[in-house]
């Protein structure tokens, strides 16, 4: 197996970042790719390095210490008579296989604990990228059809249908990435959670496509589907060692396969509103999102601050603004009535009045009016997806 760019740039950055050389093998202790020198090369380094092997008497010693059968990291030790320090390795494994040793050469095991971390959580990602380069090629081929059974093209999306023999109902949902990360990180994390088609629960599809893993579900459980999404995105935070990181929507169930298009767009805008309202999040329904749904149509370079409207933007502006802006909509959250948000607020009921005066004064309309208030009410939704 030829390893990919991908680990290469992996390998090369730990090294830098550990000032120690790395080396990826495969389960036989044959080297897949390496970092450059950092003056702690051993003659087994050197020889492996320039022979592309280190011989079947390393791969022994390494081998007859068990690493194959380890459930986590420890040290080789290594052997004088072989030239060979000692090595921090982690088995790299996918679904319980094995799939290759990720070492770095400790001659004196001086490796701080919050080292052995970071090469844990860069294991977890080289193993995830000697999965994705292990997929056949017929599972790549089932992603593209997946992609275009919820593609922008009406002719592919036709012709998809026809090729896949789709039939029934159907749901789909979206995961998303969106911290600025490395794009190939993201991308290993999901494939390494959401899988290949062939790895997920029963008559559910899942392709990875630019930052976003994309699940279509036939005959769907959507409180399955979505407790499928909710484990991707656990997972993919965990694999990238950061929270809050990636959310997941969940479109509505369409009565045929020419429509999940539909419900992956539907999908894709209920994470959007994930990411951009806590309360939402981090798996929101489509069918959940009440009144953001139809703000979350309109598309994002379009959804931004000038369409809050002018009273709102008003009253944001007044230096009492953030106890105004809570009562507003603390009063438009409980339908006007006055007990309810008063109770909502602890608030006496003067004060509250008093508030709703200074609200009108700024804002110049009539809370009494049901088109103000939606005029308020629809302004607060837009304030809570653009800030």
């Amino acid at each position: 197996m030829t390893p990919g760019a991908d680990l290469q740039t992996l390998v090369d950055d730990l090294a830098d970042e550990l000032g120690r050389s790395v080396v990826v093998n495969d389960p036989m202790v044959r080297m897949l790719c390496t970092s450059r020198h950092f003056g702690d090369e051993d003659a087994v380094r050197v020889r492996a390095v320039l022979q592309r092997d280190a011989g079947p008497e390393v791969g022994a010693h390494v081998l007859g210490q068990g690493v194959a059968r380890w459930g986590g990291p420890g040290f080789v030790r290594g052997g004088e008579e072989l030239g060979m320090h000692d090595r921090w390795c982690v088995p790299l494994r996918e679904d319980g296989v094995l799939l290759g040793l990720l070492m770095v050469i400790d001659a004196g095991r001086t490796l701080a604990a919050a080292e052995r971390t970071r090469i844990d959580e860069v294991a977890r990602t080289a193993a995830a990228l000697l999965h994705r380069d292990r997929t056949g090629a017929g599972d790549r081929e089932r992603e593209r059809l997946l992609l275009r059974l919820v593609g922008p093209d009406p002719l592919d999306r036709a012709a998809a249908v026809r090729e896949s023999g789709t039939t029934g109902p159907g749901a789909a949902a979206v995961v998303e990435v969106g911290a600025a990360l490395p794009a190939p990180e993201v991308e290993v994390a999901l494939r390494a959670t959401a899988g290949s088609p062939g790895r997920r629960p029963d008559r559910t599809l899942a392709a990875v496509d630019d930052g976003r893993a994309v699940l279509v579900a036939s005959r769907p459980d959507v409180d399955a589907l979505a407790a499928d999404a909710g484990r991707i995105v656990r997972s993919v935070e965990h694999l990238l060692g950061r929270t809050g990181v990636a959310v997941a929507g969940i479109g509505p169930v369409v009565p045929r396969p020419e429509l999940l298009w539909r419900s992956a767009g539907r999908a894709a805008a209920a994470a959007r509103g994930a990411r951009l309202v806590p309360g939402l999040g981090p798996v929101a329904r489509w069918d959940g999102l009440g009144p953001y749904a139809p703000l979350l149509q309109v598309p994002p370079a379009e959804l931004d601050t000038d369409l809050v409207p002018a009273p709102l933007a008003a009253l944001r502006a007044d230096p009492g603004a953030a106890r105004l802006v809570e009562t507003l909509r603390a009063y438009l959250d409980h339908g006007g009535s006055i007990p309810r948000t008063a109770q909502a607020l602890h608030l006496h009921r003067t004060s509250l009045y008093y508030r709703l005066d200074q609200i009108r004064a700024v804002t110049g309309l009539d809370l009494d009016d049901g088109r103000d208030r939606l005029l308020l009410h629809l302004g607060l939704l837009v304030t809570d997806l653009t800030g």
